[in-house]
């Protein structure tokens, strides 16, 4: 499985962006697919998930202002990102989880993209 995330950008706070992650090698509808964020100097940070069943899962410091949605017919997962802050700058990675539960861990998923700069200027 190969994972490729792209989509991010530099936008002014209150803007907003769409990442996408899309999938090849095999057919993840049936798995769970997590956005993660890493900025420097911090641990990286589960952001949404949305498993196999298709049920979706926020971080508190996102929901209300991220939507993750998936389009199993494109092997695609998609992550939009409105009303962004300052404090959402981070690399932000797509990854899979061979199983249709979803988790918070980073370790807890198998495949994990090369990662997108989203960076929010104030």
């Amino acid at each position: 499985v190969q994972l490729q995330a792209y989509g991010g950008g530099l936008v002014q706070a209150g803007g907003s962006l769409r990442l996408s992650c899309a999938a090849s090698g095999r057919i993840f509808s049936s798995y769970t697919v997590g956005w993660f964020r890493q900025a420097p100097g911090k641990e990286r940070e589960f952001v949404a998930a949305i498993s196999g069943s298709g049920g979706t899962y926020y971080a508190d410091s996102v929901k209300g202002r991220f939507t993750i949605s998936r389009a199993n017919a494109k092997n695609t997962v998609y992550l939009q990102m409105n009303s962004l802050k300052p404090e959402d700058t981070a690399v932000y990675y797509c990854a899979l989880r061979v199983t249709p539960l979803y988790s918070v861990k980073p370790e807890g998923y198998d495949y994990w993209g090369q990662g997108t700069q989203v960076t929010v200027s104030s």
